[in-house]
């Protein structure tokens, strides 16, 4: 039972097994966050059995805790019934909410339980208002944001968004945006948008020198426990921790503190900073991107053989559930005893028939002794009420049974599943946008790249970042239709600029927006554009792609962790697009990784170099970002297969070429040449697990 201040926000933690959740319960959690079944974004941690997941909603429910299904992570085609069917069989269970980051699944629940709240995981990469109003119109109850969130940006979610706004607070930080990381699965096909990461950028690397013992990729964990106070001012509903790859004790120890730090509304103490260091840090602890800080202060790892902390105490507070008993004992009536909590839920149970004292007659006092002995339950008897005739006897036993049977009623009435509707999945739309053979498209980084080569191809359109239309003075005469990129990642306060970049690129003649972030609906609406989609909105089965093509896009470019056979069977409701050539985006940072390693020289050719001598160019984001590209590009001209998927449109995707080499690659791609130099198939024949 929440010991928690009035209006503080929810402590939700996470719940890799049967025991961490116990531990998290146990130590103030208000609800916990877990994974049941194949789908969710830790596929490695220990997770939950049907009946363990009953049995875990049972077990919260009845102390007053929440329960959070993870549904988040990317689905094909043939998942999403057994996913539906996740979903609807942890619905009739009671299940409080689910997280979501697959759009298709997110269109299913909300058509086929719509009852059931959605949460927006964090791996939707929403870190804008625009963002997080956009999935709340759409039909989710919370919004889990971006962890690179500092406080000015949160203060503007939660001001503007009608949905409940989630927080990370303490844990493990990834140096990519949640939701937009493809290192793993491209170096090792184990994709984190499937709950397979295999952390590679805990590794050591080298920026611009050969890697050695640095780790410009690690970051330190988060720890926001100096900041719970501004977090519930600004409106923040519930403040999470993050770890459900860590072991119980983690879990114990760190709930333990933050609900200590929410309940007596301060900051920590240095013994209790101490104790949230000993349970898991690297190289401590950081709130950078709070202060709306970056930099290589952030940066830390922690050696493979540090010793796990001790387990903590048991929690000193008493978090059972305060009940109150009503008892009243007459003369020729069955004994009948009231039970309630406090939240609407009370139960009446009788007994014996009181028989006549012969000894010592039943007396107030002792009965309401008997009825408060709650110990060994989820109880805390907090008020008894008893009526008691003179003369009468009633043993011990009946006393014991009465009350254990009271709180057994109101044990299932609490963990009583809600009635919510269940409809049927409904068809996708009766349309095929599918082509004979894609027609092809261009995406440059530079102006010089846009040249006679690259636009003799005839490409159906070319793609320029917004950033670089902004500085052009013209574009060059072509077959084409132009469309401005949009920024992978921006904030609220860059929108302004933002717009006024676009009243540029239109008056260049630019007529198409690419948009790969759910916060770019807004801000593309009601301009006359056309909008298209791209690889940052990780399209992944043919349900997506009507939800998208509800939202208004007339194409979008699918993820690049779909094998071909996969790309082949969906059913093209929206005219689909692949990348078919170039460099592969593996991370999109928060920090400059050029900065970071000393001299900004972000103009300048930049490489990431692992300990295979592998080179992964770093290439500038609007916002001081970076971008961290593939060492080998994708080649697909001599394979004939991209070409009888049914695809509308095949990309080019040019990050690091020279004009020269752009207009090769165009070249190679018309002749079907054989690949020169070294290079790689991608994701598309190998897939991802």
């Amino acid at each position: 039972m929440s010991l928690r201040r009035p209006g503080a926000p929810e402590l939700l933690s996470p719940a890799g097994s049967p025991e961490a959740l116990r531990a998290a319960v146990e130590h103030g959690a208000d609800a916990v966050y877990l994974g049941w079944g194949t789908f969710n974004a830790r596929r490695g941690a220990q997770n939950f059995s049907e009946e363990e997941f009953a049995q875990a909603l049972a077990y919260c429910h009845v102390r007053g805790a929440r329960v959070f299904l993870t549904l988040n992570i990317l689905l094909s085609d043939r998942e999403l019934p057994e996913a539906l069917e996740t979903a609807r069989i942890a619905s009739r269970l009671g299940v409080d909410a689910v997280l979501v980051q697959d759009w298709g699944l997110f269109d299913l629940l909300r058509r086929s339980l719509p009852d059931l709240p959605l949460h927006a995981s964090t791996q939707m990469s929403i870190f804008t208002s625009g963002g997080a109003c956009e999935i709340a119109g759409d039909g989710c109850e919370r919004v889990v944001i971006a962890r690179e969130c500092g406080r000015d940006e949160t203060a503007a979610i939660c001001g503007h968004c009608p949905a409940e706004v989630e927080s990370f607070v303490h844990g493990a930080l990834c140096m990519c945006y949640s939701g937009q990381c493809a290192m793993s699965a491209l170096i090792g096909g184990r994709s984190g948008n499937r709950g397979r990461c295999a952390q590679p950028c805990r590794l050591p690397y080298g920026v611009n020198e050969a890697a050695k013992d640095k780790r410009p990729l690690s970051l330190k964990d988060s720890c926001m426990a100096d900041h719970l106070g501004e977090l519930a001012e600004m409106g923040v509903s519930c403040l999470k921790i993050e770890g459900r790859m860590r072991r119980p004790g983690y879990v114990a120890a760190v709930t333990e503190i933050y609900a200590r730090l929410l309940e007596e509304g301060r900051g920590p103490t240095p013994r209790e900073r101490e104790t949230l260091e000993r349970a898991f840090s690297r190289s401590g602890f950081t709130d950078a991107y709070w202060r709306g800080e970056k930099g290589p202060g952030m940066l830390g790892f922690r050696p493979e053989n540090s010793a796990p902390a001790e387990e903590p105490a048991p929690s000193e507070a008493d978090r059972r559930v305060p009940v109150s008993f009503t008892c009243r004992v007459e003369a020729g009536a069955p004994c009948l005893l009231t039970a309630e909590d406090g939240a609407g839920h009370a139960v009446t149970v009788s007994g014996p028939v009181p028989e006549a004292a012969r000894n010592r007659p039943l007396t107030g006092e002792d009965l309401a002794a008997r009825l408060g002995k709650t110990g060994g339950t989820p109880y805390r008897c907090e008020r008894v009420e008893v009526a008691v005739d003179p003369g009468l006897s009633l043993s011990a036993a009946a006393v014991n049974a009465l009350r254990r049977t009271a709180l057994e009623d109101l044990s299932a009435a609490r963990s009583q599943p809600p009635e919510r509707r269940e409809l049927d999945a409904p068809p996708l739309p009766d349309v095929d946008c599918s082509a004979a053979e894609p027609a092809f498209t261009v995406s440059v980084t530079s102006a010089a790249q846009l040249t006679s080569g690259v636009l003799d191809l005839r490409p159906a359109r070319v793609y320029v970042p917004l950033e670089l239309l902004a500085d052009l003075p013209s574009l060059p005469e072509a077959e084409t239709e132009y469309c401005a990129i949009l920024p992978r990642v921006w904030r609220d306060k860059d929108e302004d600029l933002l717009r006024r970049w676009l009243g540029k690129a239109r008056s260049l003649g630019a007529a198409g927006l690419l948009l790969g972030n759910l916060g770019h609906f807004p801000l593309a609406r009601g301009g006359g554009w056309r909008l298209y989609g791209d690889y940052g909105l990780n399209v992944f089965n043919s349900r997506s792609l009507a939800w998208l093509r509800e939202k208004g896009l007339e194409s979008v470019c699918l993820s690049f962790e779909l094998r071909f056979s996969q790309i082949r069977d969906m059913k093209k409701v929206l005219p689909a697009e692949a990348i078919v050539y170039g460099r592969l985006p593996l991370m999109i940072t928060e920090n400059c990784l050029i900065q970071n390693a000393g001299d900004c020289r972000c103009d300048q050719p930049n490489f990431l170099n692992d300990r295979t001598g592998a080179a992964f160019p770093l290439l500038p984001a609007f916002g001081h970002r970076t971008e961290v590209e593939n060492s080998r590009p994708l080649y697909l001209a001599d394979r004939p297969d991209w070409r009888r998927l049914g695809l509308c449109y095949a990309r080019l995707r040019f990050t690091t070429e020279t004009p020269g080499e752009c207009a090769r690659v165009c070249r190679d791609y018309r002749e079907h040449a054989a690949p020169a130099g070294e290079f790689t198939r991608g994701l598309y024949l190998r897939g991802v697990e």
